[in-house]
């Protein structure tokens, strides 16, 4: 995607494929950086402090992770004990666990002096994979935003259609184009007149901070919200779609995403608005049933909601990134990062593969005999 005229990726190999650097998401969109992880030690800590998020995007991270702990040692006991260091970043989004163990598998049988450049290999695969497989799901997305604008009454053709997001599923969350935005993406690129609602998403405020970087560097028109906007819009007829990413998602459809979507999705429910859930197959967890019951919901610290991060608009460090303290002293918070938002509420699941209803049926329509 583009940055001041610049192709980029969130992640990439250093020249010379030992190294790997990636976008550092935590001094966006105030500052552009990037890091180098030399280290499994370095890809865990940046996968658990959020310099890199976003299902996919961790996922790919990951991998590298391993590629970068067989560098240095190649014995099944290192491969074993970065796979569970890794793992053990972020416990809710499913692709982390996937992609560790498509690496895993793929250098077990190996010797060990081939191992660090199987995982290279197959984790720049998983790369390649992903960024296919969200154009794709931009394209699916695309037509479904099409219709819905075709679809409107006829005093309200020709204006911008409007959609509304939470967190950030963007490219920044991915490898490039993005879950729910690759949609938006590919209906500006065509020239389709289309305005972004943008949860600011408390209390990392992925939003404000990333979705608003992506758009506004792509020239996408779009508008900062605080979260408790998004019901009063719908009421007043200014949403036309919700679209928002997953984490993981339920054989059932159920689909766990960002703190807040549930609620957006009882708001775009009681006011007709079609929710949609973008997602690579990668997301899909096929032995859980019941999403609330049974996905594990990461708790991030409390210290995440009693501050808040930001860049200084005056005095003598005007300009600087700093964390403001929130609440009073004394105050505890509480920071569930994710929700689970139930099938029923989800009008369909957008897939790198085309659209389902958000069914077992529906998914098992789709993915056949890889499902499970």
């Amino acid at each position: 995607m583009n940055i001041d005229g610049k192709a980029w990726r969130t992640i990439g190999l250093d020249p010379g494929g030992r190294s790997v650097w990636v976008i550092d998401q935590t001094v966006l969109p105030h500052r552009f950086e990037t890091r180098t992880l030399t280290s499994c030690e370095q890809a865990a800590e940046a996968i658990r402090t959020m310099v890199v998020r976003g299902a996919p995007l961790i996922g790919v991270t990951g991998a590298y992770g391993l590629m970068l702990a067989l560098q240095e040692d190649p014995s099944d006991g290192v491969l074993a004990a970065a796979f569970e260091q890794l793992n053990a970043t972020r416990p809710t989004a499913v692709n982390l666990r996937w992609a560790l163990e498509r690496v895993r598998d793929r250098v077990a049988p190996l010797p060990p002096d081939r191992r660090a450049e199987a995982a290279r290999d197959e984790a720049g695969v998983i790369a390649e994979e992903d960024v296919a497989m969200c154009e794709a799901i931009g394209d699916h997305g695309l037509a479904i935003f099409q219709q819905l604008a075709a679809a409107r009454p006829a005093e309200r053709q020709g204006q911008p259609f409007h959609v509304l997001t939470h967190c950030n599923a963007g490219w920044l969350a991915t490898v490039d184009w993005g879950t729910a935005l690759a949609p938006i993406y590919k209906a500006h690129r065509s020239g389709m007149a289309i305005h972004v609602w943008v949860d600011e998403t408390r209390p990392r405020n992925q939003g404000a901070s990333l979705t608003a970087f992506e758009l506004g560097k792509e020239g996408v028109p779009h508008t900062v919200i605080v979260d408790n906007a998004g019901g009063h819009l719908m009421q007043h007829g200014q949403v036309d779609s919700v679209i928002v990413g997953t984490d993981r998602t339920t054989r059932r459809g159920d689909v766990c995403n960002k703190i807040g979507t549930y609620l957006k999705a009882l708001a775009a429910h009681d006011n007709g608005v079609p929710f949609y859930v973008a997602l690579p197959a990668s997301t899909i967890d096929w032995t859980i049933d019941d999403g609330v019951a049974e996905i594990p919901i990461e708790a991030r610290s409390a210290a995440e909601v009693t501050a808040i991060q930001g860049r200084l608009l005056s005095g003598s460090g005007g300009g600087e990134i700093a964390s403001v303290q929130l609440s009073p002293d004394g105050s505890e918070g509480f920071n569930p990062a994710f929700d689970v938002t139930p099938a029923r509420l989800v009008t369909a699941l957008i897939t790198e593969r085309g659209v389902a209803p958000a069914t077992e049926a529906g998914l098992r329509g789709l993915y056949g005999g890889q499902a499970g």
